[in-house]
């Protein structure tokens, strides 16, 4: 079955009831735990996106706590497992500048915690991933939090 359209889709919701809309809505959170995350982030979380970011750094760091560092084959799964998170709290809000700001807090606690080792390669590509992706969304920002960022981003 081929999916319609986004514009198709917009069309046809605007035309649907408000009550049926609501069963649309429950239904989707009903099948998949992303699209409840979402849903439960439009409707507590989006409003404070202040809070929402500093409760995903919390987030974050708690992560960091819980690395298994005994072999570097689980820290890289650990690190990459706290990137797909950071990547699903990021693709929800949808601001630039939580997104520059969560990926900085990703990077300064990845080299605070001293996990990146010159040994492992890949590690190291993924930090710096991070800082080509906050470095893509720079040019987006206003002038005074591309400055306070490219600042940022010369400490690391």
């Amino acid at each position: 079955m081929k999916p319609a359209s986004l514009h198709l889709l917009k069309n046809e919701l605007s035309a649907i009831p408000q009550k049926e809309l609501v069963q649309f809505c429950l239904r989707l959170a009903r099948y998949k735990v992303e699209n409840k995350e979402l849903l439960s982030y439009l409707i507590f979380e989006a409003a404070d996106e202040a809070a929402y970011v500093n409760s995903v750094k919390n987030e974050i760091a708690l992560a960091f706590g819980e690395i298994n560092t005994n072999h570097s084959y689980y820290l890289r799964k650990s690190i990459r497992k706290i990137l797909r998170s950071l990547n699903k709290y990021v693709r929800f809000c949808g601001s630039k500048q939580a997104e520059a700001e969560l990926r900085l807090y990703f990077c300064r606690t990845m080299k605070d915690s001293g996990l990146l080792m010159p040994g492992v390669t890949s590690l190291n590509n993924i930090y710096a991933g991070q800082l080509s992706k906050v470095r893509s969304v720079l040019p987006a920002l206003h002038e005074d939090l591309r400055h306070d960022y490219l600042e940022e981003i010369r400490s690391l």
